[in-house]
């Protein structure tokens, strides 16, 4: 019998779901919020879901798990000591679970990234763990996400947890996290590029796997950075049981209501590229371009439960924002637009300079600026412009006050969060330019004066 294993990738938050099947029945692990991508799979393959399983109560997305469970009919799994408030078939390590004749899964206690964290093994002659966000590509999940009282606990427990596979497991058994491809869910940046991986090859790659526990740990409380602030919200979003979200269009906006909901302080999200906003746009209008990093910046930074409205080149476009929304629980745009920024203001449209490294350079030596750098806690200590104020994005709205009066240059690494940044800024009434360069190859070349661990390199 052939096993087939299907990942359903969400690079936007760094994770994947996976669809399994024998070419009859399926199950499936960690599905997000959208399932209508995990039953289109399903389709195709012309299978039918019997089992749903959850790696753990997520604090990173709203889960689709229990939406996919019952559109299905399946089973869905879930450790049974979590507290949730919907029926499930509650597992517990030890377990086995036959989905089919040729699928058995062996549950097993995983905890660190958080308490009740399972894996599940997939047996037979091609074995696979299901880690979630335990084990990772390289890396292992963050143990901080429950909160500081339990961090160094749960990273201890990460590290026995690890070492529980490895020792339970061949070397040749295929690692399938669902976290770590670039989200915020993993200690360290590394398994982004990394497309598959085995036990075997962890044990002579993955930090966790050579260290030993003190070490171990002590390296991942130094390296933990910030992580966004809709994390607060999920766990309890996916321990009520989220029903499936509605993915119809958001109802259509003319100028006249844009503008009442720009006054009624409303968020008005403008998707476009930053050189195109730069262009022209509307006035008090935030730029988070639909990017591979949408809703994670937009999820950051919004007060949670305030009203969103999309602005877009296509309906396409606004469609895409809203399917990233529902799977951090913005379930509804308040109302959305698309076409030109002309149709969309009853005035004239703003716009934003763009320079770069060597022209902030030039421009420093004949008047003052303020230089603002919004990257991270970890990417400023490594090097940064000499003499720059330094307020990471996701706390910018709340340190506005922080940043010294005068026409404010704005950077990041590459330009992206730079232009979010200042689209703030500007709706607040601060001139500002937007560095639209990259930190690590023009500001280290261009003569602009750097501090920092790494500023020689």
């Amino acid at each position: 019998m052939t096993v087939t294993i299907i990942p359903v990738e969400t690079p936007s938050l760094g994770d994947r779901s996976y669809l399994v099947h024998d070419g009859r029945v399926a199950f499936v692990v960690d599905a997000q919020r959208d399932i209508d991508r995990i039953l289109a799979v399903a389709e195709r393959a012309g299978v039918s879901i019997t089992h749903v399983l959850e790696t753990h109560i997520h604090n990173d997305y709203v889960t689709g798990g229990h939406a996919l469970a019952r559109r299905t009919g399946a089973q869905y799994l879930v450790n049974a000591d979590d507290e949730v408030s919907f029926e499930r078939t509650p597992v517990s390590d030890g377990d086995v679970v036959e989905v089919s004749p040729g699928l058995h899964l062996r549950v097993l206690a995983t905890p660190g990234h958080t308490f009740t964290h399972l894996s599940y093994v997939l047996q037979g002659d091609s074995p696979a763990v299901f880690s979630g966000g335990s084990l990772l590509f390289g890396a292992t999940g963050r143990p901080d996400l429950l909160g500081a009282t339990s961090t160094h606990e749960l990273a201890r427990h990460q590290y026995r947890s690890v070492r529980r596979l490895a020792d339970h497991l061949p070397d040749d058994a295929r690692l399938l996290p669902t976290h770590g491809f670039g989200g915020f869910c993993a200690t360290t940046a590394t398994g982004a590029e990394i497309t598959a991986s085995t036990i075997g090859r962890e044990r002579q790659v993955n930090p966790v796997l050579s260290q030993d526990e003190e070490d171990y740990v002590a390296d991942v409380l130094a390296g933990l950075d910030a992580y966004p602030a809709y994390y607060a919200h999920m766990a309890s979003l996916n321990a009520a049981g989220p029903d499936e979200p509605d993915l119809s269009p958001p109802a259509q906006a003319d100028a006249a209501e844009l503008r009442r909901r720009l006054e009624a302080g409303e968020w008005l999200v403008d998707l476009r590229h930053r050189t195109v906003f730069a262009a022209g746009h509307v006035p008090g209008t935030y730029n988070v371009a639909l990017d591979v990093r949408f809703a994670s910046y937009l999820g950051w930074l919004l007060p949670w439960g305030t009203p969103v409205t999309l602005l877009g080149d296509s309906e396409a476009q606004v469609a895409e924002a809203q399917r990233e929304m529902v799977r951090i629980g913005i379930d509804r745009p308040a109302a959305g637009t698309s076409g030109r920024p002309e149709w969309w203001t009853e005035g004239p449209l703003a716009t934003t300079p763009r320079a770069s490294f060597a022209d902030l350079e030039r421009v420093r030596h004949h008047r003052p600026v303020v230089v603002l750098d919004v990257r991270r806690d970890r990417e400023w200590d490594q090097a940064h412009v000499d003499g720059a104020v330094h307020v990471p994005l996701h706390a910018l709205l709340a340190r506005r006050d922080d940043i010294p009066a005068g026409e404010v240059w704005v950077h990041c690494a590459s330009g992206y969060r730079a232009s979010v940044a200042a689209s703030i800024l500007a709706a607040h009434g601060r001139r500002t330019v937007l560095i639209d360069d990259s930190f690590q190859r023009s500001a280290r070349t261009c003569g602009l004066p750097l501090a920092g661990r790494d500023a020689a390199a």
